[in-house]
């Protein structure tokens, strides 16, 4: 399943340098969390308006925001009371991701251009995006959520429905990672001014938007294949494993009734 998204927003990857970047115009199945995560549970019966700073409450806050960064990833406040910095996001994904087959990555020019892979070709496929891989976004304080959601999609050529995916802001407390989800207006820079520029106490995750049980008509006939057939390919792999894991443990009980029962 595609989607044909426009997007008049864009991001920065910080992967190796800095330079690709541009700005908002409105100005496995079986895989196992690594951490203990606590998800809050927000309720959404009305759709509340974002946070909303004054022109000098946005300044105070940038300014100690800016005297505590310990690298160059400070936030700019530009003349016409706009902002920008950036913010870190771990890709947290269990489920493999579906892409156009078998073109180029995207080059600055393309994103610029809104290029939609999905209309360079036909053919698909899916595979796992690395799990707990960091994007940091160079994002202007209007980008929302969504705006983020379909920027990293279209970073990484993803094409499933970007409503398969959610933006998570985590807080750690001792041992304990909270996970909060977050509503589409809302704006993660502005988040991340509020709290400070510590993103080992806090941070943000794109997960799957799951409300418990799969949605499994939300995905294509081609999607439901693939799953399937990693779902095979997992299934042998355990099986061995299982089968590996016994048999050696059936070795060493052999092992040990030969040893019990000879004569000493």
């Amino acid at each position: 399943m595609t989607r044909n998204t426009s997007m008049s927003s864009g991001y920065c990857s910080l992967d190796e340098d800095l330079e690709d970047c541009f700005f908002t115009a409105k100005t496995s199945f079986f895989r196992k969390p690594q951490n203990k995560l606590v998800e809050k549970h927000v309720a959404t019966k009305e759709e509340e308006k974002p946070l909303v700073l004054t022109q000098k409450e946005i300044k105070q806050k940038i300014e100690e925001y800016n005297g505590k960064v310990k690298n160059c990833l400070g936030m700019r406040l530009n003349s016409d009371g706009s902002y920008t910095g950036f913010i870190k996001v771990h890709l947290k994904l269990r489920r493999p991701v579906t892409v156009p087959a078998g073109i180029r990555p995207q080059s600055i020019y393309d994103v610029l251009k809104e290029v939609n892979p999905a209309e360079i070709t036909d053919k698909r496929t899916s595979f796992y995006l690395p799990l707990d891989a960091i994007k940091q976004l160079h994002i202007s304080g209007s980008t929302t959520v969504n705006e983020v959601i379909m920027g990293l999609l279209k970073k990484f050529m993803v094409i499933d429905n970007p409503q398969k995916y959610a933006l998570f802001y985590l807080t750690k407390k001792g041992n304990d990672v909270h996970l909060q989800k977050l509503k589409g207006n809302e704006q993660p820079l502005l988040i991340r001014l509020l709290a400070g520029p510590d993103t080992e106490a806090s941070s943000f995750a794109l997960k799957e938007n799951e409300t418990g049980e799969v949605e499994w008509d939300a995905f294509s006939v081609p999607e439901l294949q693939n799953f399937l057939i990693i779902l095979q390919k997992e299934e042998k792999e355990r099986i061995h494993q299982a089968q590996q894991k016994y048999l050696a443990f059936r070795q060493k009980l052999e092992q040990a009734l030969k040893a019990a029962g000879k004569p000493d």
